[in-house]
């Protein structure tokens, strides 16, 4: 007997969501001149990518996209990120990534960025699920998401159709 994928979200719901995360970073930045979306690599930065185009797309605010580098079996190792400190300080920066799950790649993206000076410091994410070890939460989410401990969440956006299944 074969195993069923277990979906979550499909291709327009990601796409809905994805819209909706842009709009309420507009909303939330509306008087604003730039912005910096800061996405966690690999899934977390297509998903910035995502809602940069999107956030280009409704809003005259004027968004740069960073790619955060994290090495996620060993968060503690040095982060890097595709832009100098110089680049993002005294002005608002959103993290993104994929799934909040324990929050510890999130605690610590959010850690490197506590080191400059920020206007504002806010999280994106698509899945929010309910397993936190940290004390982090998503201010922008596209979903929150009861799981147990023993399922995994995947997020496929590197081609189309996207899609949120549940392993």
């Amino acid at each position: 007997m074969a195993l069923t994928k277990n979906t979550i979200l499909s291709h327009k719901e990601i796409e809905h969501r994805i819209r909706r995360i842009a709009y309420q970073i507009y909303e939330s930045n509306v008087n604003e001149k730039e912005l910096i979306i800061a996405g966690i690599e690999s899934n977390g930065y297509l998903l910035a990518k995502k809602i940069k185009q999107q956030l280009d797309k409704i809003s005259p605010i004027a968004s740069t996209l960073c790619k955060v580098t994290i090495d996620k079996k060993e968060p503690t190792k040095p982060i890097k990120t595709s832009l100098l400190k110089e680049d993002y300080s005294n002005k608002p920066l959103v993290l993104v990534d994929d799934v909040l799950n324990s929050g510890s790649t999130l605690i610590y993206g959010i850690k490197h960025f506590l080191d400059v000076p920020l206007k504002q410091f806010k999280t994106a994410v698509l899945v929010n699920r309910n397993h936190k070890k940290y004390p982090v939460k998503a201010d922008f989410k596209g979903i929150s998401l009861s799981t147990s401990l023993f399922e995994h969440v995947n997020v496929s956006l590197s081609k189309k159709p996207y899609e949120v299944f549940l392993d």
